[in-house]
């Protein structure tokens, strides 16, 4: 009958730069594509060169290698037969674009540049492409030599334009596009486009991945059409972890879903559907606003169909329902497969981690664990790049882990730094988690160090500084506690380098670090201790979140010592004991809860909130907890620490992106390092604010 099409859609783990093997994984896939019957295969944006390769695409390199992957395509064997869409940066009129090529039998079909960027958040498309603001317009774009000599070719269209095969008609959306309310999608449906297909780069955000499920339903519930979904996955070398999600819908039903995380570098998702679906469905629905369209899409021709005509006995996939991770799964998964690229990408042998037996490092710790439940996982389930990317990390080309705490012994090592100042409660908590993980576990004292750099100072100065509780000032206690942090992450990176050597194996370790995005928020960390790690899992997460993801660990992994961390009041045991028993808290530290802190951040980031606008908030958000004296009182002193401390995000360890209210200052969260700390204009709005609410309160 002609009517039903098998398409094909991928989640890659691409690199970026890594050309050979982002070659090798989308030939797999199109070989996988076409062993499903597919007849169109989609990939992910960008997927030649690698999305994230920032301002290496401004070299011309780049733009190099990426036409010799593709005339390694167009020359391929396994790409014949089958409608290719690939990505990949091309110039056009000395203009660089982010474009996606179709290609068939050697014959490039077109070339679509993106028309609407991504251009926030962590993302940052205008500073290297431009956008093809030329709307329903197609020029000439002269090929490369070498792709002439292998296509014949000497020009190809290149611009808004849909592909029209022999039976249907395929338009292309590019990530961004889809989040657009200007999305191509709803123009293209008027005019008649059946099958919209979507490359996208699209990053993990605890939350979010409901967002891009319900869009792409939008936008074949509005006018009907098929929609393909593709993603790349994994860690490309930067600080954020694409996660998956193909996923292909029809009529605004999702038909088949790819996974959301996975240590898989290749996964293709096809569905077969039918494209009179799509036709009854306008029918009703959309056919007095068909032709209203008043620019209709180019379209170009291919001889080629994608369907067959003895159909009758192919089954078209039914919906389903979408199975979304709780966060306390996505954190669990997501910072543990971006820890697993980054440890077999980086050719290092495994991780460090100073473990005080709280909730920020433990939380690390456990995310380790989970890379190695699912290392186990995917050994057993016969991958075989796993195992083979394990053998090298490991050095040993013989080695099958025998269940995940034996392997944790093998790639990770634990160490709990003590000092005078420490508890016997947090030493036995940190051992207690080591034990059942089974991590390579050390108690080190730091004092010896400690006392030694102080002796220098003394002998220099004449002085011996004290903690407050002894007498000494708030300027000696702040120090003294950053000699401490400072000694342990030196400590850290001496046995990092050398752990590995000790047991006679090669290689060195990675350290992580375990500082949360609330404590980054506010600079409650000493600059340069054992924040100061190569990678950072949790930097991105909420310390509330990170409770939650705790007690899931306590059942989903059985590790019950966690029941003691998270009893216990989080502390830096950086000050005297009191009777042996810890004396200074965090929270008391910094003025505020950690729950008050999730808030302020995402007022601070999301809602776009200075000072006087955040107090303007609070007051009804806390108003049954505090008065408007104490908001303002919360506010200006969130303000001060914020402000003082800026400076350290600038040389915080990388951490993994997860929360939308992140101080990240590498790109996501764009701020001064130096500020007027007083605040004085604001503040003084806030006290006027609040001296005109006492003199007026409000009419009961």
């Amino acid at each position: 009958m002609g009517r039903k099409v098998t398409l094909a859609t991928c989640s890659l783990n691409q690199w970026a730069l890594d050309f050979e093997g982002n070659l090798d994984r989308i030939l797999r896939s199109i070989e996988i594509a076409k062993s499903h019957g597919a007849k169109y295969r989609l990939g992910p944006e960008l997927e030649i060169c690698g999305y994230g390769c920032a301002d290496h695409f401004y070299e011309s390199d780049t733009l190099l290698h990426s036409f010799q992957v593709l005339r390694k395509l167009l020359e391929s064997p396994i790409t014949q037969d089958t409608i290719c869409d690939v990505g990949m940066p091309i110039m056009h009129h000395n203009v660089r674009y982010n474009c996606r090529v179709l290609f068939l039998n050697k014959k490039i079909l077109l070339i679509r540049p993106k028309m609407l960027m991504a251009n926030h958040g962590n993302y940052r498309e205008m500073r290297w492409f431009s956008p093809w603001n030329h709307l329903r317009k197609v020029e000439e774009y002269f090929l490369p030599r070498m792709i002439q000599e292998v296509t014949g070719q000497e020009t190809v269209p290149f611009g808004d334009c849909v592909l029209s095969t022999k039976d249907t008609c395929i338009g292309s959306e590019m990530c961004a596009e889809l989040w657009n309310p200007r999305s191509p999608h709803v123009a293209m449906g008027l005019d008649g486009v059946e099958i919209f297909t979507n490359s996208s780069a699209s990053h993990h955000e605890l939350r979010k991945a409901d967002q891009r499920v319900n869009l792409v339903k939008s936008a074949t519930t509005k006018s009907g059409g098929i929609y393909l979904y593709a993603n790349q996955r994994g860690c490309d070398g930067d600080r954020v972890y694409y996660d998956g999600c193909a996923m292909v819908a029809i009529n605004g039903d999702i038909v088949a879903q790819g996974a959301q995380f996975s240590l898989n570098d290749v996964e293709v998702i096809t569905a077969t559907v039918d494209l009179e679906d799509v036709r009854s469905y306008r029918g009703e629905l959309c056919q007095p606003h068909m032709e209203s369209e008043p620019k209709p899409c180019q379209r170009v021709k291919v001889d080629f169909a994608l369907s067959n005509g003895d159909d009758i006995y192919l089954p078209t996939h039914q919906p389903i329902t979408w199975h979304f991770h709780t966060p306390e799964e996505e954190i669990s998964l997501g910072p543990a497969c971006w820890l697993w690229d980054y440890l077999r990408r980086s050719g290092q042998g495994g991780f460090l981690l100073p473990l005080s037996g709280g909730v920020d490092s433990s939380s690390t710790a456990c995310i380790v664990h989970s890379m190695c439940v699912l290392l186990c996982q995917a050994i057993e389930d016969n991958n075989s790049q796993v195992l083979e990317d394990l053998r090298r990390v490991v050095g040993d080309d013989s080695y099958c882990p025998q269940n995940p705490k034996e392997l944790c012994g093998h790639i990770f090592t634990t160490c709990y730094m003590a000092s005078e100042n420490s508890s016997e409660d947090t030493c036995t908590r940190a051992k207690d988690l080591a034990n059942q993980i089974g991590s390579t576990h050390m108690n080190i004292n730091i004092d010896l160090a400690v006392k030694g750099i102080l002796g220098i100072f003394s002998a220099v100065t004449g002085r011996w500084p004290q903690f407050r509780a002894n007498g000494g000032s708030h300027r000696e206690n702040l120090a003294l506690q950053n000699v401490q942090a400072r000694v342990r992450m030196v400590l850290a990176y001496l046995f990092a380098q050398l752990g590995l050597w000790m047991r006679s194996k090669p290689g060195g370790l990675l350290v992580l670090g375990s500082a949360n995005v609330d404590e980054s928020l506010t600079g409650y960390f000493t600059k340069y201790d054992c924040s100061s790690a190569d990678i950072n899992p949790i930097g991105g997460i909420s310390k509330t979140d990170l409770k939650s993801f705790l007690l899931y660990c306590i059942e989903h992994f059985q590790l019950p010592s966690l029941k003691g961390i998270l009893a216990a009041p989080p502390t830096a045991e950086l000050e005297p004991l009191t009777d042996g028993k810890v004396s200074q808290t965090d929270e008391a530290d910094m003025g505020m809860t950690y729950s008050e802190l999730s808030v302020i951040g995402k007022l601070r980031k999301l809602s776009k909130c200075g000072p006087f606008s955040m107090f303007c908030k609070l007051i009804h958000m806390w108003k049954d907890a505090l008065s408007p004296t104490e908001v303002a009182q919360k506010v200006k002193h969130f303000f001060r620490m914020y402000s003082v401390n800026r400076h350290k995000m600038t040389t915080v360890t990388p951490s993994y992106h997860a929360e939308s209210y992140s101080p990240d200052d590498n790109r996501f969260d764009l701020r001064p390092f130096l500020y007027n700390t007083r605040w004085t204009w604001q503040f003084r709005c806030i006290d006027s604010q609040v001296s005109q609410m006492a003199s007026n309160p409000p009419q009961q």
